[in-house]
């Protein structure tokens, strides 16, 4: 029998145990052609898909939510083999990586290249990241998202946010450095880098391409709990606020350098990069064109 030409890489516990079905019905159509892996811990993705990238698979695919999508980008990453493409089957809870690739669509895009998000800390980790990066609030609400049962989507990270508000409402000085422009000293309530579209299932980044070279990046400073709550609903229906909206900024780079004054809590596509235990206090976010 000829060797399967695409590897799924499957999460058994995704979208809250509801991708069952799904992935059973993938199983039956495809049959033969298909060599199904399943994860077995938090973190075993990253070692399937190195390994399946190394065996030649022409196709590597992620059957599950955000978390799987980015264990086996970051796999692939470890190789950067060329003739291996990569794929997702979205079953998870936000899927916004999928929804960003178009993955989602009745008729997916043709396969072509995309940007990849780089961050590094100064103890010399490194992550990739094929969606988003979020810090501050952002990774709060990915905190508390990993507490709420049942929910998903804009619905789990819509209590969650409100959650983290409760808990966790701080905005601690930073220093933001945007390529070549003069720092940028503020207060900074939340931080996100996105190469797609989506953070958490609202899309903080409505015309950001996977393969434009840029990065998307949304700042709010230290605006109060009030005007929060007033914009999640439009951030849900319409994206964000208008350009000129107090204390929140937005734009394009191709690099940031963040120093903050306290130890950060971060995120990559929901998985967490760092926890204020760790005593992270600086990045450097850049994105990998093509």
């Amino acid at each position: 029998m000829a060797r399967p030409e695409l590897c799924v890489i499957f999460n058994p516990a995704a979208g809250k145990h509801r991708g069952r079905r799904r992935l059973e019905q993938i199983r039956h159509a495809w049959g033969p052609h298909v060599d199904f892996r399943p994860t077995l811990h938090a973190g075993h993705a990253l070692d399937v898909a190195e390994a399946a990238a190394r065996e030649g698979f022409p196709v590597v695919a992620a059957a599950g939510g955000d978390g799987t999508a980015h264990e086996v980008l970051n796999g692939l990453m470890r190789v950067r083999n060329p003739h291996v493409a990569f794929t997702i089957l979205p079953i998870g809870s936000a899927n916004d990586y999928a929804y960003s690739l178009g993955l989602m669509d009745a008729q997916p895009p043709p396969e072509r290249w995309v940007d990849v998000g780089s961050v590094r800390a100064p103890d010399g980790r490194q992550r990739y990241f094929g969606c988003c990066l979020g810090l501050g609030l952002n990774g709060r609400v990915t905190w508390e998202s990993r507490r709420i049962r049942r929910l998903q989507g804009v619905f789990l990270y819509g209590l969650a946010t409100i959650r983290a508000l409760l808990h966790h409402y701080e905005f601690p000085p930073m220093t933001l450095h945007f390529d070549d422009a003069p720092p940028w000293p503020t207060p900074t309530l939340l931080f996100s880098a996105l190469v797609g579209k989506r953070e958490g299932g609202f899309e903080f980044a409505p015309q950001a391409e996977v393969d434009d070279g840029w990065l998307d990046y949304v700042h709010a400073a230290d605006l109060s709990r009030w005007q929060i709550l007033h914009f999640l609903p439009r951030l849900a229906l319409l994206g964000p606020p208008p350009a000129n909206y107090p204390k929140i900024r937005q734009g394009r780079c191709r690099r940031v350098k963040l120093e903050s004054a306290t130890p950060l809590i971060v995120h990559t596509d929901g998985e967490f990069f760092c926890t204020p235990e760790e005593k992270v206090c600086e990045l450097e976010i850049e994105v990998m064109p093509k």
